[in-house]
This record gives structure tokens, sequence and C-alpha cells, in this order.
């Protein structure tokens, strides 16, 4: 065989073991991209998949029922319900103070005392004045039956006595008021005397309150006005005093609404049970004035800001905007007088990627995905 015949031979065998070679990866290149497309067409196809994907995570709370109130609530500052700024009556040289501040005392308990050395011969001049004029006065009326003195004398002489009997009361009075009394029973608020000072007549010295019963003044809308009435029960917190509550009652409202603000004025008070309330404390109070005890409620997180009154009921999977009718609202709680049932699931968290009937998983619960495909695996692991 020539050389020429036996390269040709081999080249034609080279380029068919090509071509074979070539045809096999084309195949199996083909074979891969379909298997590939049909397991995406299959996922595509899975319902369950698809749901799983896109469930909503939510917080929800069930309704359910609990005692409520409608109240009216506001703040304002304490004041004592008694009050005493105590002046000198009389001047003088303070001899004694005789109590200080923050110390109680009750009404006539004296206070301080004043020289009283001017008082006192102020009082035994008018004495000695109006004895006299009563002795003349007696032996007048003896000489009237003598005629020996005319009636018009001893009416003067009469009058004279009168006088001088209001002359010495008057300075019996002067003389104690030498001694500072309190006016009524309290606590000693301030002090503005010491010891030693010469005190004026009409300068304030003390201030007494009285601590055992405070108020609280409240300035109401006028809209109010026919749902509150004195008796109702208060409560109050104290920014002073946090994680304490006092109970108090509704002293007395005004009859009269004021026409420049439209407020009218509810005061009430707190006795015996506000032990560590201060006047001058700042506080909230609030007013009940009505209680359903047995009222479906639900937190007012799950209320739909777009608005009417709604909130999302979370049902099989899905939420529905349903809604609602409120009743009384009293802190986190609000009422549901329509709309709901008890039990009913309400989203409180995350309402705001839903719409209506959109498939949520309510956070805690055990997603119904993993139940549904849980099922088929145990299937498959027997059939094997």
């Amino acid at each position: 065989m020539s050389r020429n015949s036996f390269l040709h031979g081999r080249t034609g065998t080279c380029a068919a073991a090509l071509l074979i070679t070539t045809s096999l990866l084309l195949s199996g290149c083909g074979a891969g991209a379909g298997a590939g497309s049909a397991d995406a067409q299959a996922a595509e196809k899975d319902p369950k998949a698809e749901k799983a994907v896109d469930a909503v995570p939510v917080e929800a709370v069930a309704a359910s029922r609990r005692a409520v109130a409608a109240s009216y609530t506001g703040t304002a500052a304490l004041e004592a319900r008694a009050e005493s700024q105590v002046v000198a009556k009389t001047s003088g040289v303070a001899l004694a103070v005789l109590v200080e501040e923050g110390q109680a005392v009750r009404a006539g308990q004296p206070l301080v005392r004043l020289d009283p050395d001017r008082a006192r011969l102020a009082v035994a001049q008018s004495e000695a004045v109006m004895r006299k004029l009563e002795n003349n006065y007696q032996r007048a009326q003896k000489l009237i039956g003598q005629q020996m003195v005319s009636a018009a004398d001893v009416d003067q002489i009469k009058y004279d006595v009168e006088n001088a009997r209001a002359q010495y009361r008057l300075a019996t009075l002067e003389l104690s008021y030498t001694t500072v009394v309190a006016p009524i029973s309290g606590v000693i608020a301030s002090r503005s005397i010491k010891t030693g000072n010469f005190v004026q007549i009409n300068t304030p010295i003390f201030r007494i309150i009285d601590n055992s019963r405070l108020e609280a003044t409240l300035n109401v809308p006028e809209r109010e006005l026919a749902t509150l009435r004195a008796g109702q029960p208060v409560t109050l917190v104290a920014d002073a005093l946090p994680g304490k509550s006092f109970p108090g009652v509704v002293d007395r409202i005004s009859p009269v609404v004021d026409a420049g603000s439209g407020t009218f004025r509810v005061v009430s008070g707190f006795g015996e049970d506000a032990q560590g309330l201060q006047p001058g404390m700042f506080g909230r109070i609030r007013i009940d004035y009505d209680q359903r005890a047995d009222a479906l409620v639900v937190p007012r997180l799950a209320l739909l800001d777009d608005g009417e009154p709604a909130v999302f009921r979370v049902r099989a999977g899905k939420v529905a905007r349903v809604p609602v009718k409120l009743g009384y609202a009293e802190g986190p709680w609000v009422e549901i007088r329509e709309g709901l049932a008890e039990g009913d699931q309400v989203v409180t968290a995350g309402k705001v990627a839903l719409r209506d009937g959109t498939a949520v998983q309510v956070i805690g619960a055990k997603p119904a995905t993993a139940t549904a495909s849980a099922q088929p695996a145990k299937k498959a692991e027997s059939r094997q």
C-alpha cells in the first residue's frame, strides 16, 4: 500500500471518531437541560411552595372578655383644702417662737409669744377708768331718788360707763393678741419669724396647710357635663410617687361653663387613704363614670388607622378586614360592640404589609405547610 493511501485511511478513521464523540456530548447536555426545566416548572406549579413564600409573619391576639370602664382623664396639681396665712394682729418683740416648719399643730395652739408689757398697762389703765365710772353711776342712781341729780346726768354717766367697759374689753383683746395662735389644724408649711424679731402688725409670720384632705381641680370640656357628677370614683397617679395610685372621689362640680374656655370645674377630693401625697404635687387623674363587667375587648394596637374602625381578623391562614363598632376604652384595651366574637384572632403587629385576603403566618403558631409536607414524606418512606 502506498503512503498516500495509508494517510487517507487514517484521516477518515479519526474524523468518524470525532463525529461520534460530539454527538454523545450534545445528547447529554440536552438531557440535562430538559431535566432542569422540568424541575422549575414543577416548582412553579406547586401551590404549597408558593403559599409558604407569600405568607406574611404577624402577631395576633384573641378577642376576650374583661371588665372595662368609661373614664375621663386629665392632669392637675394638688392643693390643700384648707390653708391659712398667720399674721400678727399686734406689734411687739417676739419673746418665744414655739413651733417649727413641718410640725403638726391644732387650732388654738400657741405659735409665738410677743412682749405683752405695753398691752398689760393698757388693760390696767382702761380697767381703772371703768371702775371709777361704775362707782359714779352707782352713786348717781342713789341720788336720783333724792332729786339731787338730774336724769340727764345719770344717763350721761351710764353711757360713759359703757364706753369704759368697751375700752377695757378692747385692751384685753389686744393683750390676747400677744400670743399668736393657730387658726386651723394642720402643718406648719413656712415660718418667717425668729426669736427677738420685732413684729409689725399684719405681718405674715406662718403659713399653715391642712393636708388631711387634698383637692385637685380639673377644667373639663363642656361635652362631659352630662356624664360627670359628684360621688364618682377617682384614681390619681402622682409623678413624684411612681407605681402608686390613690383613690378619691368627685367632691363637687361647678354648674357653670366658662364661656371663654368652654370648660367647667370638677374638684376631686383625696382623704386619709392618700398617704404620701403633698400639696403642690402634679398628678394624673382618671374619673370613672361607667363600667361594664363583661365586655368583649381587643388591644388598641389591633385597630387600623385608615378611617372607619376596623381590624384584620385571622381565619384559615388569611386575614380579612372587618369593620367594628367600638365601645369604651381603658388603658391598652378597647371594647368591641359589634363585628367580632369571643376567640376571634386579630392582628396586632405586622398590619402595614397586609391587605384583605393576604396569607399570613401567626408568630408562635405551628405552620400549616410544615404539617402538610410531612405527610407525603411519611408515605414515601412507607413505600420504600
